[in-house]
């Protein structure tokens, strides 16, 4: 699972990385504010083609994805992410896994291993690229229609796939992390009735890393830098229980 996510890298690089075409706005740059803790429900920007055009651009969307088809645009916590094996029979993604791939512009994400069966013990890590800039989460939008024809609300999730083998002692998911040189083929519509299935697969442990963080993240309300400073771990991560 993907809930919490940072995006603090300058709105300049963000363009640069994904090959958006500038120059950006003030409004966008003030829009575009920092967070070390994304929370599902917020409005934060996406990658994706724009549908007259064709270019990649940078849109606002609120995480949590919306189906089309929805009789109202409330939110369902079970859409913030998207599981790959379910992409194609879950009416909620098959479309927008056919036609309305993105790129989610990420720092880090975090996850909580649970200690014990009842998961009261927690340890929460941060998650990242040895690179240590921007990455892209692979995800699908849609778009909520209103009876009269106005676009209301455009939204997104996150698809996840099975751990890599770095990841695989703290969870069973990890999200879906599109290597640059996929970028174009992750994007760009294609065969709708042949989406790019071969995409859906684990990144590359070698080129990852993970660290220890305090426990604060999961509080809603903090939003800070020091989120994702690291604490000493212990000398050897600990496994799943049992």
């Amino acid at each position: 699972m993907c809930g919490r996510y940072t995006r603090f890298a300058a709105t300049g690089e963000i363009y640069r990385h994904f090959g958006v075409r500038g120059p950006y706005s003030a409004l966008e740059e003030s829009a575009l504010a920092p967070s070390w803790n994304v929370t599902p429900q917020s409005m934060q920007p996406i990658i994706r083609l724009n549908p007259d055009t064709g270019t990649r651009e940078m849109v606002l969307m609120r995480w949590g994805l919306v189906p089309f088809f929805a009789e109202s645009p409330a939110l369902s916590y079970s859409t913030i992410n998207a599981k790959a094996e379910t992409l194609l029979a879950k009416p909620a993604f098959r479309e927008p896994f056919r036609r309305r791939r993105c790129l989610v512009p990420v720092n880090s994400y975090y996850e909580w291993q649970a200690l014990d069966p009842k998961g009261k013990k927690k340890v929460t890590w941060a998650i990242g690229l040895k690179t240590e800039g921007p990455f892209a989460i692979g995800g699908i939008w849609d778009r909520w229609v209103s009876p009269d024809k106005q676009v209301q609300l455009e939204s997104y999730s996150v698809i996840t796939v099975v751990p890599n083998e770095l990841l695989r002692f703290m969870h069973d998911r990890m999200p879906l992390i599109i290597d640059p040189r996929n970028y174009t083929r992750w994007l760009e519509p294609g065969d709708p009735e042949r989406p790019p299935a071969d995409l859906l697969r684990p990144y590359d442990a070698e080129l990852m890393k993970i660290w220890r963080v305090k426990p604060d993240v999961g509080n809603v309300r903090n939003d800070r830098p020091d989120l994702i400073d690291p604490i000493d771990p212990p000398e050897e991560p600990p496994t799943l229980f049992p």
